[in-house]
């Protein structure tokens, strides 16, 4: 690609998160010059750690890398396609997770930040950006993700006319694993699966009783947790529920929820089958690391250590970090936002990220990776072009810009609520499409869904490849 740095003004991105860095990268690759501003070094957040850029604060998992079969897994593979930094970085700081692609996440940070630093095209601008950008940014980028500081979302809130929406967020502990004991967990991956840089083995496995299990159901309920009166009535997104609040839905959630003991043999008692398991995945590539799967939470310190040492294999345990509790804000982005991530009538502003309403890392990157190309096309006179909606890139842009409107008779208002990438997203399969490719006839059954979600997953990423190559 020519250099047509000296020609061209810089395009803004505002938050250095995995969307803002996503898309500062994309621009770069442009041969486009980047400001990149980041807050974090001049001011903190409630739920960040340090100030690199892409900083995973809640779990350390892109989940599955499955890209045959499983919706996660073809986004990660769609950006590979695309030269996304965010998935170069996690490929080469993974850490083993079974069927899932997880990352020692210091090492993940410190590759995006070294990557952007040294990049002769993108200059990094520690500040806090209190407003929006003034009209003389004509190409900007708001990538300040779900911990968008007051200031920054007032002025936003100012501008559209509409108030964000907000919902909690909760994050999990992560314990020492030289404070487990081995002599009650074991190591397994649900039904042994093995994924990339994995064994089969790479889970810790807490067993319970049914006895232990309904004892720390009760411990859960009753034990003292934060209370944030001034975010009263904000809705928890789903796939973060804290287990406090998954256990008052009723006593068995857990146990079908993240404490499922489906696929699992604990191997000191192999005849004995658990009634419930808690999961540590590694979150290091030291292996010193594991945080607790599913364990999102909102107790308070003191009651979070007294009911997870409940945990049979936890009684000793040490926590580098107990769960904690955060809130997040979204836009109405379907009423906001155009095809191409724009806030409507201010054309060359563009948002991207968790604040756009996806939910999750590889989303939220996703969302910047999209941002960036639409922000650089522009910039360089081109017409943006959106990748076909049968793709995972499509299909998740399509949520965020088109979002999903109620029934006529419940007055045809706008429900859009935060959302992973699911094959939910994604058009369905041309009539006479849904043809086992291995026996050539239609799938019956439980094969049916297997069926579909392989073509729907080939299908996406031969569309990404043809929006790629145009």
């Amino acid at each position: 690609m020519p250099d047509t740095s000296t020609s061209l003004s810089p395009i803004h991105v505002i938050g250095g998160g995995l969307a803002g860095s996503e898309a500062a990268w994309q621009i770069a690759s442009y041969g486009i010059p980047v400001i990149l501003h980041e807050m974090r070094g001049v001011r903190e957040t409630a739920a960040h750690k340090t100030d690199g850029l892409a900083e995973l604060v809640c779990s350390n998992s892109f989940r599955s890398d499955d890209a045959t079969s499983n919706a996660v897994g073809v986004i990660h593979a769609e950006m590979r396609m695309a030269n996304s930094l965010i998935m170069a970085c996690a490929d080469a700081h993974q850490v083993p997770a079974g069927g899932a692609l997880a990352v020692d996440r210091d090492g993940f940070s410190n590759a995006v930040t070294e990557k952007l630093a040294a990049h002769p095209l993108i200059t990094i601008v520690r500040e806090e950006i209190t407003a929006l950008p003034p009209e003389d940014w004509d190409q900007a980028i708001i990538a300040t993700g779900p911990l968008t500081a007051p200031a920054l979302a007032d002025a936003i809130s100012a501008r559209t006319g509409k108030e964000a929406l907000a919902f909690f967020d909760a994050i999990a502990p992560i314990v020492y694993r030289d404070t487990v004991d081995m002599d009650i967990c074991w190591y397994q991956s649900r039904y042994d699966k093995v994924g990339p840089g994995g064994t089969g083995k790479d889970y810790i496995n807490c067993p319970m009783n049914e006895a232990e299990y309904n004892a720390f159901i009760d411990a859960l309920i009753a034990g003292d947790k934060t209370d944030f009166k001034e975010w009263e009535g904000t809705p928890y997104f789903d796939g973060c529920l804290p287990i406090e609040i998954m256990a008052e839905r009723g006593r068995e959630t857990l146990r079908h929820g993240p404490m499922k003991p489906m696929g699992l043999t604990n191997a000191h008692k192999p005849g004995e089958k658990p009634y419930a398991v808690v999961q540590l995945r590694q979150d290091n590539a030291l292996g010193t690391l594991y945080n607790m799967v599913g364990f999102q939470t909102k107790l308070r310190y003191g009651a979070q250590k007294d009911v997870l040492k409940m945990i049979p294999g936890l009684q000793e345990a040490e926590f580098a970090r107990l769960g904690g509790l955060h809130r997040n804000t979204y836009l109405n982005s379907p009423t906001l936002l155009d095809g191409t991530l724009a806030l409507k009538g201010r054309p060359g502003l563009r948002f991207a990220g968790q604040i756009t309403g996806c939910e999750g890392y590889v989303e939220s990157a996703s969302i910047g990776l999209l941002a960036g190309r639409f922000a650089a096309a522009e910039r360089l006179g081109e017409a943006p072009v959106a990748p076909p909606p049968e793709t995972a890139l499509g299909a998740l842009l399509g949520h965020v810009t088109g979002g999903h409107i109620s029934h006529e008779e419940e007055g045809g208002k706008r429900s859009f609520q935060p959302m992973n990438i699911n094959f939910g997203l994604f058009p369905e399969l041309e009539p006479g499409a849904l043809i086992d490719p291995e026996t050539g006839k239609r799938p019956r059954g439980k094969a049916k869904s297997s069926v579909k979600k392989q073509l729907v997953a080939r299908r996406a990423l031969e569309a990404c490849k043809a929006w790629l190559d145009a």
